[in-house]
């Protein structure tokens, strides 16, 4: 019986080394072999909306975290002003007009009575055409001027996306130039992954991705769209005498540093809603984890909880 016994904890002692064995396997395989990184980040692009004329918005129909299309209007700026200006653009444009229709009457009249006036005061005639010809010109341009600003004083969507952090409201005054509106432009999702350096060598462009996000049970998958070339060196600043800084202090142990690898997404699953910022877990070079048998089940785990 006691043999039996020996035996029994033997064969325990010996499964129990076999599965720790098998783990420790699975992590090193998991954080030093594959390229796969737990620092990942859904990234969109946001536009920044700012007016190119300046004045007091009179509408506002947009609300926070509200979704508009590409050439939907964001606001409106009192208009006013513009189409004051717009009228006295277009009647300086009529008056240089009339000035130009006098001044070509009086070339063709003197042209006609050569013989009876001196050349230099058909000079001068065709000169003062010239002159109102170019002063309708730059009439042409006040009105042309006064009219862009007219329609800048609406303000369109320049892309479709959703509203975020709106403080805008009517009776506010909009500078030129001043960001009012942001636009978080839903089509421009993406996944940034930063991978270990000495995982870039297994990752290329239009390998397959798997993505976990945090917040949701669903995988997505994508492709490595481009991987980026270059991060910041904190040895590279320049010191007031334009020479390099050097930090002095060197670290025995050296750390990899993380390169950015982008991921195009593909079609989300349903019930998936992405929010720029979040955090995930990115595998490169399957589509989904390895699901089939014990050791692709484990490493999947390892990957979705670690």
């Amino acid at each position: 019986m006691s043999v039996v016994l020996r035996l029994i904890r033997f064969l325990i002692t010996l499964a129990i080394l076999a599965v720790a064995v098998f783990i420790v396997v699975q992590l090193w395989n998991v954080y030093m072999l594959a390229p796969w990184t737990r620092d990942g980040r859904v990234f969109a692009q946001t536009v920044v909306v700012a007016p190119e004329v300046s004045g007091t918005v009179v509408s506002m129909p947009l609300r926070d975290n509200e979704a508009v299309t590409k050439g939907q209007v964001l606001y409106q700026i009192d208009k006013s002003r513009f189409q004051i200006a717009l009228a006295q653009a277009q009647a300086d444009l009529d008056a240089a007009q009339l000035q130009e229709k006098k001044a070509q009457d009086d070339v063709a009249r003197r042209r006609g009575l050569s013989g009876l006036i001196s050349k230099e005061d058909v000079v001068n005639t065709g000169i003062a055409s010239s002159v109102a010809s170019a002063n309708v010109e730059g009439a042409q341009a006040a009105v042309d001027l006064a009219k862009l600003n007219l329609a800048r004083s609406t303000i369109y969507a320049p892309v479709s996306g959703v509203v975020s952090h709106l403080r805008l409201q009517a009776g506010d005054f909009a500078t030129a130039g001043h960001p009012d509106v942001a636009l978080i432009d839903t089509g421009s999702f993406k996944v940034i992954g930063y991978f270990e350096e000495t995982k870039i060598s297994k990752i290329h462009i239009g390998d397959a991705v798997s993505i976990k996000l945090m917040g949701f049970p669903q995988r997505l998958t994508g492709q490595v769209s481009s991987i980026g070339l270059g991060i910041a060196n904190q040895n590279d600043a320049a010191n007031p005498n334009g020479l390099p800084e050097v930090n002095p202090v060197f670290d025995w142990v050296r750390l990899a540093q993380r390169i950015p690898v982008y991921v195009a997404i593909d079609q989300l699953p349903a019930g998936v809603v992405l929010a720029s910022g979040m955090t995930c877990s990115v595998n490169v070079g399957r589509e989904v984890p390895v699901a089939h048998g014990i050791t692709g089940r484990v490493q999947s785990w390892f990957e979705d909880n670690l």
